[in-house]
């Protein structure tokens, strides 16, 4: 990225951080965000090119003046008190929500939170995580859709951090408070598709504390079922030729909520396994929740469908795998250990359903272009997983063969198990127009008759078959 001309000087910047050791930790950081302003805002305007970068004398004001980290480690740095620290959240809160110019607002959060590898960036997540649960509580949109370019741009583990403290905030420590995080979806949805997405990472059901709460699991069920299109927000609106850092989060959560769908029941079935095995009651946590996770499932592939009209409209289908093989082989594998543990315990009924789940989302994914897998790789990554009917079923593809004297095979065709009789209507038929008794012409009952025109008096029993002149044959 091009550096930033209109910053003051090495020796300027000098002067700037003794007056800013002068004053108070608030003011000190009010100083440095009004610095920010005025130097990225006049960069950004002035530019061409790129976006413009930070000096690192200015990295190093944002750290030590506002995530408390001392560049000289002789000096004790000067930290805020509380009621400071949520002064200068509602500094920022107020910043951001005034600032005009979406790019500026973009550049100033990047400017604040990304990360830079060092000791400062703890402080960061701290600082970041309280910004947001704060912007959440008060509707502070312009910082959630900042909040939902950093974790697109991000790496998962820090988004999955971020998450756990939102989290923590609504679903944990106040329960009540779920209701505040529900609203937030029609203010800013690009933020809860990204929200969405983090929180899949986290709850990957490896244990039960990393299981999703219930409260979470209704209101997530509640915005997927409303408008099933969230999932796609972030995909639809990404820029094919963006490069996305390594490491960073899925762009849809449709890997993450499909985890969810067929792990629930093994996982629900592995804590009622444990609590059984330490002599405790059986858990009827699984069953309250089994209609929501059918919904999640039942959303997750109407999105897929929805997905392929994207795809196809962008000329994408066979091109990009929204799914990648290598995520769906660790769902797998992931799926096959929570079998094996529960192989022993009677569960049979659970396993079943997650694997008709996991089948019914590996077709439809296939079937819409998500998924760029061949049947033979498939049966290579789910030769680990127990029996199950569908399964076996996605695994094999359809046997299509084209019936006798048809055209062309085509492939979206099926034919009928029963094929008609050729006739004139059918579009299969090769002879439109059939005689009754094509290869005996000479057996015509109609040549005879000519002679009953000159015996008037014939009595009508004549007709019986046994008084015929022409030998009579029966129909078999």
């Amino acid at each position: 990225m091009s550096k930033i001309t209109s910053f003051p000087s090495t020796a300027e910047m000098s002067d700037i951080r003794h007056a800013l050791l002068r004053r108070d930790p608030l003011s000190a950081a009010k100083e440095v965000l009004y610095h920010l302003d005025i130097s990225l805002g006049s960069a950004l305007q002035s530019s061409t090119g790129p976006t413009p970068g930070l000096e690192k004398s200015t990295v190093e004001l944002v750290e030590e003046f506002i995530f408390h980290v001392p560049k000289d480690r002789n000096i004790q740095p000067k930290r805020m008190s509380c009621v400071q620290e949520l002064q200068l959240l509602e500094i920022m809160c107020s910043y951001f929500q005034e600032q005009s110019k979406d790019a500026i607002r973009q550049i100033i959060f990047s400017a604040l939170f990304s990360l830079q590898g060092n000791k400062a960036d703890e402080s960061r997540m701290a600082m970041l995580g309280k910004l947001v649960s704060m912007a959440i509580a008060v509707c502070r949109v312009p910082i959630l859709e900042c909040a939902a370019t950093w974790l697109q741009r991000t790496h998962s583990a820090w988004c999955v951090r971020l998450a756990r403290v939102l989290m923590d905030d609504y679903c944990t420590l106040v329960p009540c408070a779920i209701s505040t995080l529900q609203n937030i979806c029609s203010a800013s949805p690009r933020f809860c598709c990204q929200l969405l997405t983090a929180v899949t990472a986290l709850y990957d059901f490896s244990s039960d504390e990393l299981t999703p709460p219930p409260a979470l699991l209704e209101m997530l069920v509640g915005w997927i079922t409303e408008d099933p299109r969230l999932l796609l927000l972030t995909f639809i609106n990404t820029p094919l030729n963006s490069s996305l850092p390594l490491g960073c989060l899925e762009i849809t959560p449709l890997l993450g909520l499909l985890r969810w769908c067929v792990k629930a029941p093994l996982a629900y079935q592995r804590g009622r396994k444990s609590a059984l095995t330490n002599g405790h009651g059986e858990s009827e946590k699984g069953t309250a929740y089994e209609e929501l996770y059918s919904k999640l499932h039942l959303s997750v592939l109407q999105v897929f469908l929805m997905l392929q009209v994207h795809l196809t409209e962008q000329n994408l289908i066979g091109r990009l795998a929204v799914l990648p093989v290598e995520s769906v082989a660790t769902l797998v594998e992931e799926v096959s250990r929570l079998c094996e543990k529960l192989t022993p315990f009677p569960a049979a009924n659970h396993i079943q359903l997650a694997l008709d789940r996991l089948a019914q989302a590996l077709q439809v994914a296939m079937a819409t272009g998500a998924l760029l897998c061949a049947r033979e790789d498939l049966r290579t990554l789910c030769s680990r997983l127990p029996h199950n009917n569908l399964l076996q079923l996605v695994m094999s593809g359809p046997v299509v063969q084209p019936p006798p004297h048809s055209g062309p095979f085509q492939p979206n065709m099926y034919p009928h198990i029963h094929p008609g009789r050729p006739s004139t209507l059918s579009p299969h038929s090769p002879h439109p127009v059939l005689s009754p008794h094509p290869t005996h012409p000479a057996l015509s009952p109609h040549r005879p008759l000519t002679a009953h025109a000159a015996h008037p008096s014939l009595s009508p029993h004549a007709f019986h078959p046994a008084a015929m002149a022409f030998p009579y044959r029966p129909i078999r």
